[in-house]
């Protein structure tokens, strides 16, 4: 099968989970990605959340598929030999270190090019260079608030109405995936230039990056100071920053979680449903309020707004005596644009996520087979095969191997613990 980054070679000096979301990618589409963990430990999340006593947890093995370990203590010569000889042979090296971490090691930026004039350094960061929090330590949640994720999202009043963090890893996951587009650009552009070059992402940067919408209402509120698709619009006042809309669309499409048959004990029957202009008369003949389609109040976007909320429960009505998945098959004949509540266990068990490879099953040599998230990008002749993680230090003598060194050289290195 064609693996178009074949012969690409990346040192993975990254952990947790940006990183190795970034490294992960780039290894399912061909890449030669080798891990490098401290000997005995390895990559944190190895240990973190475990379900299983003693073997690697499910919060690394879905971060590192199709990668090698290689176990390396750079503070001793030995290990900073080996380093020096994989910098010298590799395409990219990928670390998201605290800042100034790789100075210290000994292997700066001027120090890389000497060895390699050639390597790509990618680098993820909390703030990009200069920014005046550059020193902070960040994660998802923070990267989240720092970026104006959390700021607008969430509800307006009562008392859960401050800023509400995602599930979803807009800040790690997220990150990782805009490095690794920085890092094939930059192979590109090494291909034109003989040259490497540093590539970083900031996780404020990137989050900042999907809000880009909220951005626009900024501007937006500024200059009209309201915001009419939102829900507070045209009954509330609206300050100077851009408020939080609960579950109101963002780009513009009046939409809502609604309740279906069976969400008092089910957490998760509703279904979003999205008020489209276009749509509007199926979503009229098909909620049988015909009439909708010719009243005044009804027949235009700026008519509809002041009456949004009631026409919700109009359409939440029309949908208590029947469950999400059965209100959708209505509605899709009709194109309306809506979507169950999906749980992560309906997910995980979807036919149709398992069949087209987002959804896989992979072995593992100490747990078993178990399920991760595949590729969610796809392509006409290419199908990413989706190995297991490998186990810590799985690959060293491997690796040193590659790198020249005899087996009397690799036994003394682990006499010595610098692997």
């Amino acid at each position: 099968m064609n693996k178009p980054l074949a012969g690409i070679k990346i040192i993975d000096f990254t952990h947790v989970q940006a990183g190795p979301a970034c490294t992960q990618l780039l290894a399912w589409f061909g890449a030669d990605v080798i891990k490098v963990e401290r000997p005995g430990s390895g990559d944190v999340t190895r240990t973190q959340l475990r379900d299983i006593p003693n073997v690697d947890a499910l919060y690394f093995t879905m971060l590192n598929s199709n990668k090698r370990s290689l176990t390396l203590d750079t503070k001793q010569p030995e290990g900073k030999a080996v380093l020096e000889k994989m910098i010298k042979e590799s395409d990219v090296m990928v670390e998201n270190f605290g800042p100034g971490a790789l100075d210290r090691m000994g292997f700066t930026w001027e120090r890389i090019q000497e060895l390699n004039p050639k390597m790509i350094l990618a680098s993820v960061k909390g703030f990009s260079d200069g920014h005046e929090y550059e020193d902070l330590k960040v994660y998802e949640n923070v990267a989240q608030c720092a970026g104006g994720a959390a700021s607008t999202t969430g509800w307006w009043k009562g008392d859960q109405s401050g800023p509400l963090v995602s599930s979803a890893a807009l800040g790690d996951t997220n990150t990782g995936m805009h490095l690794a587009i920085g890092i094939l650009t930059a192979y590109i552009g090494r291909q034109q230039t003989g040259k490497g070059q540093k590539v970083a992402v900031a996780m404020q940067d990137a989050v900042l990056n999907l809000c880009r919408v909220k951005m626009r209402d900024q501007l937006r509120l500024d200059k009209m100071g309201f915001l009419e698709e939102y829900p507070q619009y045209p009954h509330e006042s609206f300050s100077d920053v851009v408020p939080r809309g609960g579950n109101a669309g963002g780009g513009g499409q009046p939409g809502w979680v609604l309740k279906c048959k069976g969400w008092e004990t089910d957490p998760n029957a509703y279904i979003y449903f999205t008020i489209q202009g276009q749509a509007w008369a199926p979503i009229c003949d098909a909620l049988g309020k015909p009439e909708w389609k010719t009243d005044p109040l009804y027949m235009t976007p700026k008519a509809r707004q002041p009456h949004i909320t009631d026409i919700f429960a109009t359409i939440e009505n029309w949908l208590k005596d029947k469950t999400k998945f059965e209100a959708v098959n209505i509605l899709r004949k009709f194109d309306i644009p809506c979507s169950p509540v999906f749980s992560m266990k309906e997910l995980l068990h979807d036919k149709s996520l398992r069949a087209s490879g987002s959804i896989v099953e992979v072995p593992h040599k100490e747990r078993g087979s178990y399920w991760t998230v595949g590729s969610p990008i796809k392509f006409s002749d290419l199908k990413p095969v989706i190995t297991g993680s490998p186990l810590l230090g799985e690959h060293t003598d491997e690796v040193l191997a590659e790198l020249g060194y005899n087996k009397e050289q690799i036994a003394a290195m682990h006499a010595s613990k610098a692997v």
